[in-house]
Protein backbone atom coordinates (compact mmCIF):
# COMPACT_ATOMS: atom_id res chain seq x y z
CA UNK A 1 0.00 0.00 0.00
CA UNK A 2 1.43 3.54 -0.67
CA UNK A 3 2.78 5.64 1.80
CA UNK A 4 0.02 7.91 2.43
CA UNK A 5 -3.14 6.05 2.61
CA UNK A 6 -4.59 7.73 5.19
CA UNK A 7 -4.13 11.11 3.25
CA UNK A 8 -6.50 9.69 0.58
CA UNK A 9 -9.53 8.07 3.08
CA UNK A 10 -13.06 9.82 1.99
CA UNK A 11 -13.60 12.65 4.42
CA UNK A 12 -16.22 11.23 7.13
CA UNK A 13 -19.49 13.50 6.31
CA UNK A 14 -20.64 15.59 8.87
CA UNK A 15 -24.01 15.66 10.42
CA UNK A 16 -25.05 19.30 9.44
CA UNK A 17 -26.86 19.73 12.69
CA UNK A 18 -23.35 18.81 14.73
CA UNK A 19 -20.84 21.13 15.52
CA UNK A 20 -18.30 21.60 13.07
CA UNK A 21 -14.79 20.17 14.55
CA UNK A 22 -12.35 21.52 16.70
CA UNK A 23 -10.21 24.30 15.07
CA UNK A 24 -7.01 26.02 16.37
CA UNK A 25 -9.22 29.47 15.57
CA UNK A 26 -11.49 29.23 17.61
CA UNK A 27 -9.02 29.45 20.69
CA UNK A 28 -7.55 32.50 18.89
CA UNK A 29 -8.48 35.58 20.41
CA UNK A 30 -7.37 38.88 18.83
CA UNK A 31 -9.23 41.66 20.81
CA UNK A 32 -8.62 42.11 24.38
CA UNK A 33 -12.36 41.71 24.98
CA UNK A 34 -12.74 38.48 23.86
CA UNK A 35 -10.35 37.28 26.30
CA UNK A 36 -11.67 39.40 29.16
CA UNK A 37 -15.08 37.48 28.34
CA UNK A 38 -13.27 34.07 28.05
CA UNK A 39 -11.47 34.57 31.84
CA UNK A 40 -14.76 35.64 32.60
CA UNK A 41 -16.35 32.68 31.85
CA UNK A 42 -13.63 30.67 33.24
CA UNK A 43 -13.91 31.91 36.34
CA UNK A 44 -17.54 31.31 36.70
CA UNK A 45 -16.92 27.31 35.51
CA UNK A 46 -14.36 27.32 38.30
CA UNK A 47 -16.68 28.36 40.88
CA UNK A 48 -19.31 25.97 39.95
CA UNK A 49 -16.79 22.83 40.02
CA UNK A 50 -17.71 22.00 43.62
CA UNK A 51 -21.39 22.31 42.90
CA UNK A 52 -20.31 19.96 39.79
CA UNK A 53 -19.05 17.80 42.14
CA UNK A 54 -21.91 17.52 44.43
CA UNK A 55 -24.41 16.44 41.81
CA UNK A 56 -22.48 13.99 39.36
CA UNK A 57 -24.20 11.18 38.97
CA UNK A 58 -27.36 12.54 41.51
CA UNK A 59 -31.00 12.37 40.12
CA UNK A 60 -32.90 15.70 40.00
CA UNK A 61 -36.20 15.62 38.75
CA UNK A 62 -37.51 18.91 37.35
CA UNK A 63 -41.42 19.61 37.19
CA UNK A 64 -41.81 22.04 33.82
CA UNK A 65 -44.95 24.03 32.74
CA UNK A 66 -46.06 27.80 33.01
CA UNK A 67 -44.67 30.81 31.49
CA UNK A 68 -40.94 29.11 31.06
CA UNK A 69 -42.41 26.44 28.73
CA UNK A 70 -44.37 28.86 26.40
CA UNK A 71 -42.20 31.38 25.89
CA UNK A 72 -40.06 30.37 23.31
CA UNK A 73 -36.74 31.84 24.07
CA UNK A 74 -37.20 30.62 27.61
CA UNK A 75 -38.09 26.62 26.51
CA UNK A 76 -34.94 27.13 24.32
CA UNK A 77 -32.81 27.68 27.51
CA UNK A 78 -34.06 24.98 29.43
CA UNK A 79 -33.54 22.64 26.58
CA UNK A 80 -29.87 23.78 26.63
CA UNK A 81 -29.68 23.89 30.23
CA UNK A 82 -31.21 20.03 30.50
CA UNK A 83 -28.94 19.17 27.74
CA UNK A 84 -25.77 20.57 30.01
CA UNK A 85 -26.83 18.60 32.87
CA UNK A 86 -27.19 15.81 31.56
CA UNK A 87 -23.30 16.43 29.74
CA UNK A 88 -21.83 16.99 33.55
CA UNK A 89 -23.28 13.67 34.99
CA UNK A 90 -26.88 14.54 36.13
CA UNK A 91 -29.19 12.07 35.89
CA UNK A 92 -32.14 13.70 35.18
CA UNK A 93 -35.73 12.82 34.63
CA UNK A 94 -38.43 15.27 33.34
CA UNK A 95 -42.17 15.53 34.61
CA UNK A 96 -44.16 17.76 32.24
CA UNK A 97 -47.62 19.66 32.45
CA UNK A 98 -49.79 21.33 29.83
CA UNK A 99 -52.83 23.10 31.44
CA UNK A 100 -52.91 26.22 28.96
CA UNK A 101 -52.46 23.42 25.86
CA UNK A 102 -54.95 22.03 27.23
CA UNK A 103 -57.33 24.64 27.08
CA UNK A 104 -56.39 25.93 23.94
CA UNK A 105 -57.28 22.53 22.20
CA UNK A 106 -60.41 22.12 24.36
CA UNK A 107 -61.46 25.13 22.91
CA UNK A 108 -60.97 24.58 19.33
CA UNK A 109 -62.54 21.12 19.49
CA UNK A 110 -65.46 22.75 20.91
CA UNK A 111 -65.15 20.55 23.98
CA UNK A 112 -67.30 22.32 27.39
CA UNK A 113 -65.19 22.26 30.16
CA UNK A 114 -67.14 22.41 34.04
CA UNK A 115 -65.47 23.53 36.94
CA UNK A 116 -66.24 22.32 40.49
CA UNK A 117 -64.46 25.42 42.99
CA UNK A 118 -61.99 25.97 40.47
CA UNK A 119 -61.20 22.21 39.78
CA UNK A 120 -61.66 20.99 36.41
CA UNK A 121 -64.01 17.94 35.63
CA UNK A 122 -62.33 15.72 33.39
CA UNK A 123 -65.16 13.18 31.43
CA UNK A 124 -64.44 11.24 28.89
CA UNK A 125 -64.58 13.25 25.68
CA UNK A 126 -62.20 15.66 27.59
CA UNK A 127 -59.80 13.30 28.94
CA UNK A 128 -59.43 12.17 25.68
CA UNK A 129 -58.07 15.31 24.16
CA UNK A 130 -55.98 15.59 27.88
CA UNK A 131 -54.10 12.18 26.56
CA UNK A 132 -53.29 13.47 23.22
CA UNK A 133 -51.97 16.90 24.40
CA UNK A 134 -50.42 15.89 27.26
CA UNK A 135 -48.78 12.40 26.20
CA UNK A 136 -48.87 13.61 22.36
CA UNK A 137 -47.85 17.45 21.89
CA UNK A 138 -46.68 18.80 24.70
CA UNK A 139 -44.60 15.61 25.58
CA UNK A 140 -42.58 15.61 22.26
CA UNK A 141 -42.06 19.20 22.22
CA UNK A 142 -40.27 18.91 25.65
CA UNK A 143 -38.42 16.07 24.16
CA UNK A 144 -37.64 17.69 20.81
CA UNK A 145 -36.30 21.08 22.94
CA UNK A 146 -33.60 18.49 24.94
CA UNK A 147 -32.80 16.51 22.29
CA UNK A 148 -31.81 19.45 19.62
CA UNK A 149 -29.98 21.33 22.52
CA UNK A 150 -27.70 18.15 22.82
CA UNK A 151 -28.88 15.60 24.89
CA UNK A 152 -31.26 12.42 23.73
CA UNK A 153 -34.43 12.76 25.20
CA UNK A 154 -37.27 10.18 25.40
CA UNK A 155 -40.90 11.17 25.53
CA UNK A 156 -43.14 9.20 27.85
CA UNK A 157 -46.60 8.73 29.64
CA UNK A 158 -47.35 6.90 33.11
CA UNK A 159 -49.08 4.63 30.84
CA UNK A 160 -45.72 3.43 29.55
CA UNK A 161 -44.77 0.30 31.35
CA UNK A 162 -47.60 0.75 34.02
CA UNK A 163 -45.31 3.55 35.37
CA UNK A 164 -48.10 5.47 37.10
CA UNK A 165 -50.66 3.34 38.70
CA UNK A 166 -53.60 6.10 39.25
CA UNK A 167 -56.36 6.07 41.47
CA UNK A 168 -59.80 8.02 41.33
CA UNK A 169 -58.70 11.40 43.14
CA UNK A 170 -61.39 11.80 46.12
CA UNK A 171 -62.52 16.01 46.74
CA UNK A 172 -65.05 17.00 48.93
CA UNK A 173 -66.59 20.63 49.05
CA UNK A 174 -68.81 22.55 52.20
CA UNK A 175 -72.25 22.89 50.93
CA UNK A 176 -72.94 26.53 51.42
CA UNK A 177 -76.60 25.98 52.22
CA UNK A 178 -76.44 22.94 54.99
CA UNK A 179 -72.75 23.51 56.20
CA UNK A 180 -72.10 19.67 55.44
CA UNK A 181 -69.28 17.97 53.90
CA UNK A 182 -70.12 16.44 50.72
CA UNK A 183 -67.82 14.60 48.16
CA UNK A 184 -67.32 15.72 44.45
CA UNK A 185 -67.27 13.94 41.64
CA UNK A 186 -64.46 15.13 39.22
CA UNK A 187 -64.43 12.48 36.45
CA UNK A 188 -61.28 11.06 35.26
CA UNK A 189 -59.12 13.03 37.22
CA UNK A 190 -56.83 10.90 39.70
CA UNK A 191 -53.40 10.80 41.85
CA UNK A 192 -50.53 8.51 41.52
CA UNK A 193 -51.42 5.20 44.06
CA UNK A 194 -47.67 3.47 42.81
CA UNK A 195 -44.53 4.37 40.36
CA UNK A 196 -43.19 1.51 39.01
CA UNK A 197 -39.26 3.10 37.99
CA UNK A 198 -38.03 0.60 36.15
CA UNK A 199 -38.72 2.14 33.03
CA UNK A 200 -37.10 5.35 34.03
CA UNK A 201 -33.69 3.28 35.11
CA UNK A 202 -33.89 1.21 31.51
CA UNK A 203 -33.86 5.28 30.19
CA UNK A 204 -31.59 6.84 32.76
CA UNK A 205 -29.36 3.60 32.50
CA UNK A 206 -28.96 4.07 28.78
CA UNK A 207 -28.12 7.64 29.13
CA UNK A 208 -31.52 9.07 28.33
CA UNK A 209 -33.17 11.66 29.43
CA UNK A 210 -37.21 10.86 30.37
CA UNK A 211 -39.75 13.32 29.86
CA UNK A 212 -42.60 12.18 31.40
CA UNK A 213 -46.18 13.14 30.63
CA UNK A 214 -48.42 13.10 33.95
CA UNK A 215 -50.98 10.29 32.65
CA UNK A 216 -51.54 7.43 34.44
CA UNK A 217 -53.98 4.06 34.31
CA UNK A 218 -55.83 2.19 37.13
CA UNK A 219 -56.24 -1.69 37.64
CA UNK A 220 -58.94 -1.69 35.20
CA UNK A 221 -56.91 -0.21 32.35
CA UNK A 222 -58.70 3.46 33.03
CA UNK A 223 -56.69 6.82 31.82
CA UNK A 224 -56.90 9.19 34.36
CA UNK A 225 -55.27 12.81 34.39
CA UNK A 226 -52.94 14.15 37.13
CA UNK A 227 -51.64 17.12 38.42
CA UNK A 228 -48.44 17.67 37.30
CA UNK A 229 -46.41 18.87 40.55
CA UNK A 230 -48.31 15.65 41.94
CA UNK A 231 -47.10 13.05 39.96
CA UNK A 232 -43.34 15.09 39.87
CA UNK A 233 -43.42 14.56 44.12
CA UNK A 234 -44.07 10.87 43.67
CA UNK A 235 -41.57 10.41 40.99
CA UNK A 236 -39.15 12.08 43.05
CA UNK A 237 -40.13 10.32 46.17
CA UNK A 238 -39.85 6.75 44.14
CA UNK A 239 -36.47 7.70 42.95
CA UNK A 240 -35.06 8.30 45.84
CA UNK A 241 -34.25 11.76 44.37
CA UNK A 242 -31.61 14.43 45.23
CA UNK A 243 -33.53 17.28 44.39
CA UNK A 244 -36.89 18.33 43.20
CA UNK A 245 -37.29 21.33 41.22
CA UNK A 246 -40.52 22.94 41.13
CA UNK A 247 -40.44 25.58 38.04
CA UNK A 248 -43.38 27.59 38.99
CA UNK A 249 -44.45 31.80 38.20
CA UNK A 250 -43.32 32.81 41.27
CA UNK A 251 -40.09 33.47 42.55
CA UNK A 252 -40.62 30.99 45.60
CA UNK A 253 -42.36 31.31 49.12
CA UNK A 254 -42.78 34.34 50.32
CA UNK A 255 -43.52 35.95 53.68
CA UNK A 256 -45.67 38.00 54.40
CA UNK A 257 -43.51 40.87 53.53
CA UNK A 258 -43.24 39.56 50.06
CA UNK A 259 -39.88 38.30 50.47
CA UNK A 260 -38.30 35.34 49.36
CA UNK A 261 -38.23 32.52 52.29
CA UNK A 262 -34.84 30.82 51.40
CA UNK A 263 -35.51 27.42 52.94
CA UNK A 264 -38.18 26.13 55.01
CA UNK A 265 -38.70 22.52 57.16
CA UNK A 266 -41.49 20.31 57.38
CA UNK A 267 -42.56 21.69 60.65
CA UNK A 268 -42.23 25.61 59.03
CA UNK A 269 -44.92 24.54 56.20
CA UNK A 270 -47.07 23.59 58.56
CA UNK A 271 -46.63 26.70 61.08
CA UNK A 272 -46.46 28.48 57.75
CA UNK A 273 -49.54 27.47 56.08
CA UNK A 274 -51.27 27.69 59.67
CA UNK A 275 -50.62 31.52 60.38
CA UNK A 276 -52.17 32.33 56.60
CA UNK A 277 -48.54 33.21 55.42
CA UNK A 278 -48.83 30.27 52.54
CA UNK A 279 -52.03 30.85 50.90
CA UNK A 280 -54.14 30.08 47.66
CA UNK A 281 -52.45 28.05 44.95
CA UNK A 282 -49.47 28.02 46.67
CA UNK A 283 -50.67 25.32 49.25
CA UNK A 284 -50.43 22.34 47.24
CA UNK A 285 -47.12 23.11 45.62
CA UNK A 286 -45.50 22.96 49.12
CA UNK A 287 -47.60 20.20 50.39
CA UNK A 288 -46.18 18.33 47.02
CA UNK A 289 -42.80 18.94 48.03
CA UNK A 290 -43.56 18.08 51.76
CA UNK A 291 -44.34 14.77 50.64
CA UNK A 292 -41.99 14.27 47.99
CA UNK A 293 -39.06 15.19 51.36
CA UNK A 294 -41.22 12.63 53.20
CA UNK A 295 -41.12 9.90 50.57
CA UNK A 296 -36.88 10.81 50.45
CA UNK A 297 -36.08 13.46 48.29
CA UNK A 298 -33.36 15.49 50.22
CA UNK A 299 -34.80 18.50 49.31
CA UNK A 300 -37.54 20.16 47.01
CA UNK A 301 -37.20 23.44 46.05
CA UNK A 302 -40.01 25.82 44.56
CA UNK A 303 -38.32 28.47 42.09
CA UNK A 304 -39.26 31.14 39.18
CA UNK A 305 -39.19 29.14 35.90
CA UNK A 306 -39.47 32.61 34.25
CA UNK A 307 -35.77 33.29 35.25
CA UNK A 308 -33.24 32.41 32.62
CA UNK A 309 -30.73 29.64 33.25
CA UNK A 310 -33.60 28.60 36.86
CA UNK A 311 -32.16 25.70 37.19
CA UNK A 312 -28.41 25.97 36.89
CA UNK A 313 -28.69 29.27 38.98
CA UNK A 314 -30.25 26.68 41.81
CA UNK A 315 -27.84 24.26 41.37
CA UNK A 316 -24.63 25.21 40.57
CA UNK A 317 -24.35 28.40 42.74
CA UNK A 318 -23.86 28.98 46.39
CA UNK A 319 -27.57 29.59 48.12
CA UNK A 320 -29.78 28.62 45.16
CA UNK A 321 -32.42 31.03 43.61
CA UNK A 322 -36.02 29.29 45.28
CA UNK A 323 -37.05 28.16 48.39
CA UNK A 324 -35.79 24.85 49.36
CA UNK A 325 -37.98 22.02 51.35
CA UNK A 326 -36.52 19.77 53.58
CA UNK A 327 -36.45 17.83 56.78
Amino acid sequence: MPADTESVKPRRRLDPGMPPPYTRGMTEFSPATDVAAAAERAHVLAQALPFLRRYAGATIVVKYGGHAMGEEHLAEEFGRDIALMKQVGVNIVIVHGGGPQINAMLKRLNVESTFIDGLRVTDRAAMEVVEMVLAGTVNKYVSNLITRAGALAVGICGKDGGMIRARKAERTRKNPDTGAIEPIDLGFVGEPAEIDVRVIHALTGGGLVPVIAPVGVDADGQTYNINADTVAAAVAGALHATRLLMLTDVPGVLDRNKNLIPELSLADVQARIADGTITGGMIPKVENCVEAVKLGVKGAVILDGRVPHACLLELFTEGGTGTIVRR
